[in-house]
C-alpha cells in the first residue's frame, strides 16, 4: 500500500494503524502520543513513511518496535522543533514591559522553559535577562524530550543563514544593542556567549508523562500546546499551575489560549493578545 493511497481510499485505516503505532510506542517505550494533535502526528508518519520507502504504518510499527536506533529517529520527527530566535518579537517587548518589573522584586527567582526545542529561544529569554541585570539573580531550566535537540541547545551553536532574521526580531522586541554583541561567527555558524547558558540547566522532561518539575516564577511554553488535543492540553495548563509559586506567570503562544480550559479559572489575565496570565493566590 503506498503513501498515496493511504491519503484517498484508506483514511481510516492510516488512522487506526496509527492509534496502533502510538499505542505500542507508549507500551515499548514510554512516550506517550495518544493525545497529540492527530493531524500533526498523521504528517509526520507519512513524512516517515515517505523517507523509510516503507508501504504501511504496519511495517513501520514493525520496525519502530524491534529496532531502538530507528525509533530514536522516528522520536525526532514526532518533536516539536519550530523556532527561532525572538519569535513573536511582541511577545518579548511584553515580557520586558509587563513581567521584568515583577521580576525585579525577588532577589532570586526561577524560569522554567518548557518545550524549548533547539534552544533559540531559550538563549533569547537570557539575552533579555542579562539587559535587564537580571540574569546573575535567577535560573533558567530548559526542558523537552528529545535529547537530539537538547544537545544542540546546550551547544548553542547555529547556523549563520538565519542570524538577518533573528537581529530583525532582536530589534523589534526592544532589544537595547545588536544581537552580534552576543555570539561570535565561526565557519558559517555563530556561538552565542557562555555567560548566557551560565545559568540555563538543560534537562530531559516530557510534558505528557512527567510530574511537576520545580517550584518557578515565571513558565515559558510557547507554540506547545497547539499541537495536543484538548484533554492533554487541560493537564498540562495543570501541570503549569501545579509548578508556579503563587502569582507565578504562564507564557503561552500567541494561539494558544487558557480560556475554555478547566484552569482558566486559577489565573488572571495579564496579556489577552501575548497569552500572558498570572496565577492567582487562593
Amino acid at each position: 500500500m503506498t503513501q498515496s493511497n493511504y491519503n484517498s481510499s484508506n483514511g481510516d485505516l492510516l488512522n487506526i494503524e496509527i492509534q496502533l503505532l502510538m499505542e505500542a510506542i507508549f507500551l515499548r517505550y514510554g512516550y506517550d502520543f495518544r493525545n497529540y494533535s492527530k493531524a500533526h502526528i498523521k504528517r509526520r508518519v507519512l513524512h516517515r513513511l515517505g523517507l523509510s520507502n516503507l508501504p504501511s504504518v504496519t511495517q513501520l510499527q514493525d520496525i519502530v518496535l524491534r529496532d531502538r536506533h530507528f525509533f530514536n529517529e522516528f522520536l525526532d520527527d514526532l518533536s516539536i522543533n519550530v523556532t527561532e530566535m525572538f519569535r513573536d518579537p511582541e511577545f518579548y517587548k511584553s515580557l520586558r514591559e509587563n513581567i521584568i518589573p515583577k521580576l525585579r522584586t525577588y532577589a532570586y527567582f526561577k524560569i522554567w522553559h518548557a518545550g524549548c526545542s533547539t534552544g533559540e529561544e531559550v538563549y533569547s529569554l537570557a539575552i533579555l535577562l542579562k539587559e535587564e541585570g537580571l540574569l546573575d539573580r535567577c535560573q533558567v531550566y530548559a526542558t523537552d524530550f528529545s535529547r537530539k535537540v537538547l544537545g544542540i541547545a546546550k551547544e548553542g551553536i547555529y547556523q549563520k543563514n538565519e542570524i538577518e532574521q533573528y537581529e530583525r526580531n532582536y530589534q523589534l522586541s526592544g532589544g537595547l544593542h545588536k544581537l552580534s554583541d552576543y555570539y561570535k561567527s565561526r565557519y558559517g555558524s555563530i556561538i552565542f556567549d557562555k555567560e548566557l547558558s551560565s545559568k540555563i540547566v538543560f534537562a530531559d522532561h516530557n510534558l505528557v508523562t512527567d510530574k511537576v518539575f520545580a517550584d518557578v516564577n515565571l513558565i515559558l511554553c510557547r507554540n506547545v500546546l497547539i499541537y495536543f488535543e484538548k484533554s492533554l492540553q487541560d493537564n498540562v495548563v495543570g501541570l503549569f499551575y501545579e509548578s508556579l509559586v503563587p502569582s507565578g506567570i504562564l507564557c503561552l503562544g500567541t494561539k494558544e489560549s487558557i480560556r475554555f480550559s478547566n484552569h482558566e479559572h486559577y489565573f488572571e489575565v495579564i496579556d489577552e493578545k501575548q497569552k500572558i496570565y498570572k496565577k492567582k493566590i487562593r
